[in-house]
């Protein structure tokens, strides 16, 4: 676990208000005894995570695509080609949603903002190197246009069927 104690408050801070807003049908589904905390969702969401994340086209068109996720700083960070539409639609619309689903086991779900990260990001050498240490190489190996992406979220709850059986994996 990477996170400090400030980002984990942070994102409890950020899980309690998006809970609050959810409507009521949300609040019917993920219930006190399946609402994951910030200490729970980082015990959780360790190594790659493969993410749903939605983007929109200049003409207002969702478009849905897989990316393999890492939930670093209680942020999800990912890499993709820069000629990859995704990529084209979040440099013009950087609005965006990303959802982890395990089956019934686990939903996270989240609405924001991606940013760009380029190596003079101060969290740029970080991320990298975790992501070096999981694939074997750098994401910046792959092709010539890699971007880094990281969602920043404005908008986040996370969802286990059964809290127990999850926590207990972990």
């Amino acid at each position: 676990m990477k996170e400090t104690t400030t980002e984990v408050a942070e994102l409890q801070t950020l899980l309690d208000a998006s809970y609050e807003r959810s409507t009521q049908h949300l609040q019917n589904i993920i219930t006190d005894s399946r609402r994951l905390d910030a200490g729970e969702l980082v015990r959780i969401l360790t190594g790659m995570c493969t993410l749903n994340l939605a983007t929109v086209t200049a003409k207002g068109e969702p478009r849905i695509s897989a990316v393999d996720g890492h939930f670093l700083h209680t942020r999800w960070v990912f890499t993709t080609s820069g000629s990859a539409a995704k990529a084209r639609q979040l440099k013009a619309r950087p609005a965006a949603s990303i959802s982890y689903v395990d089956g019934e086991r686990i939903g996270v779900f989240s609405h924001g903002d991606v940013e760009f990260l380029t190596p003079e990001h101060p969290e740029f050498a970080e991320i990298e190197e975790h992501l070096t240490n999981h694939y074997g190489s750098s994401p910046s190996s792959w092709a010539h246009d890699i971007v880094y992406c990281r969602l920043q979220p404005a908008w986040m709850v996370g969802y286990a069927f059964d809290k127990a059986a999850v926590l207990t994996d972990k």
